[in-house]
């Protein structure tokens, strides 16, 4: 990859925490905790501060980002944990591969141009039978609806947005996307507001084996 098209990923992070981690740590930590998972990859971990959950919560964990500003915070916050800048278009540094029972990546997917890289990193990473969690907003028919009512579709979609959401996920294309990769969807949750308006979805799934 090139100089420019790695500096076109990077976002540049500051030390705040996106307000989504206070209602999607809950049911990532349950998944991760009810799977026997102990050595954890943080697939697009920005600045740490979602991988602090996993770490508080007893998990070995890896975290890996194409920012390196996030990577240089997260990498003060948490000196536990390890961390990699590392483009998730590029195949994971061989040490990693089949190393880790579990693999998050928490309100990545939608920032992606090829979201397929992100299931073929976590894939790389998993022991066979391995457990990933996977989430993104949440869009179905009467959120969607209730947007565009509400007149809050241009809010939504923060189209002027750098670094912003360029795919918008349901629950069938996200199981699409990941039965597609090498998956079994075992299970989704819609989290953030009741379930037909949900700010996110929680979608758990184990590699095939």
């Amino acid at each position: 990859m090139t100089d420019v098209s790695r500096s076109a990923l990077a976002f540049e992070w500051g030390v705040e925490a996106p307000a989504a981690h206070l209602y999607l740590s809950g049911p990532v930590l349950k998944s991760l905790q009810c799977s026997g998972a102990r050595r954890v990859l943080d697939l697009g971990c920005g600045n740490g501060t979602f991988t602090a959950y996993l770490v508080d919560a007893g998990f070995e964990v890896v975290g890996i980002d194409a920012s390196a500003s996030g990577i240089r915070i997260a990498s003060g916050l948490l000196p536990a944990a390890t961390f990699f800048e590392h483009a998730l278009e590029e195949s994971l540094p061989p040490p990693l591969h089949g190393q880790f029972d579990a693999v998050t990546a928490v309100e990545v997917v939608e920032h992606l141009p090829t979201p397929g890289v992100l299931c073929a990193r976590a894939r790389e990473a998993l022991r066979p039978g391995g457990h990933f969690v996977l989430t993104t907003p949440y869009h179905g028919y009467l959120k969607n609806l209730a947007l565009a009512v509400a007149g809050q579709l241009d809010r939504h979609w923060e189209p002027l947005r750098d670094g912003g959401h360029i795919k918008f996920f349901s629950r069938a294309t996200v199981t699409d996307l990941i039965r597609r990769e090498g998956f079994d969807v075992t299970g989704i949750a819609r989290v953030g507001r009741i379930p037909p308006l949900a700010k996110s979805m929680v979608v758990e799934s184990r590699l095939k084996k």
